[in-house]
């Protein structure tokens, strides 16, 4: 990561979502590693829930938190893999304006990789963009969460990283 130590970090308002039909909040521990990975990095963390995997409730909570204006972006843990109950993808193709942000899942798959192998073929890790907010999808695993924030998150939410990142676009997002 290149930081330009002349410019300001921009804290952004996060919020993580943890997409399971078993965790609860005391067993939540890949949100808790991405609370407090946003948190160290010196964001604000604006909210923070649990949804059953379910396509519709996953859209409804994405959709409350896209239209509120206290939120820049969204991180969820869980739901990204095959089986039939893996449906955050499926919520996110849902959101209505959503604009997919490929590189993202490409370079997950890639860091992932590095970690577990050919087994990363299972994730199905991805992101949007829609009415000016970022939705990340990372798979439920605590190494999973690690790989992606601190691979790609920790950097491209960081203001200062070159030669470019995601937060410096965030006033032109809602351009037509």
């Amino acid at each position: 990561m290149a930081i330009d130590e002349s410019k300001t970090f921009t804290p952004i308002n996060i919020a993580v979502l943890t997409v399971s039909d078993t965790r609860t909040p005391e067993t939540d521990t890949s949100g808790d590693i991405l609370v407090d990975r946003l948190k160290s990095a010196g964001h604000n963390l604006a909210e923070r829930a649990i949804v059953k995997d379910d396509a519709g409730l996953l859209r409804e909570r994405i959709e409350q938190w896209i239209d509120d204006p206290a939120i820049d972006a969204i991180i969820s843990t869980g739901g990204t893999g095959l089986t039939g109950r893996d449906v955050t993808p499926e919520a996110l193709a849902r959101v209505e304006g959503g604009r997919d942000i490929p590189g993202f899942g490409e370079l997950f798959r890639w860091l992932s990789f590095q970690t577990i192998g050919t087994s990363t073929v299972q994730s199905r890790a991805c992101a949007i963009v829609a009415r000016g907010t970022y939705i990340f999808a990372l798979p439920g695993s605590n190494g999973a969460v690690k790989d992606g924030w601190d691979g790609i998150l920790a950097e491209q939410l960081d203001s200062r990283n070159r030669p470019c990142n995601f937060v410096e676009l965030m006033p032109r997002l809602r351009e037509v």
